[in-house]
């Protein structure tokens, strides 16, 4: 689990929290695989695909890193 940010307030939150960093930490493997998996392929077809699974990992993990972000800003 990625601990960048400080951890406290209420349980609910936390369980919130908790959620939010793993599905940050599963997403950003999910694009680390992507990637190495993309820079192998030659077939055009497969090649969009890839490129729609990067953009939707980049997207998802921008919007978790922001939503963790505004949890520790709000005091989680």
């Amino acid at each position: 689990m990625l601990h960048l940010f400080h951890h406290s307030q209420t349980q609910k939150n936390d369980a919130h929290y908790t959620v939010l960093l793993d599905d940050l930490e599963r997403t950003k493997k999910e694009l680390d695989h992507v990637y190495a998996t993309f820079s192998n392929v030659t077939e055009p077809d497969l090649i969009d695909a890839y490129i729609y699974q990067l953009n939707s990992a980049q997207l998802r993990y921008r919007y978790l890193l922001n939503s963790v972000k505004e949890s520790t800003k709000n005091g989680r």
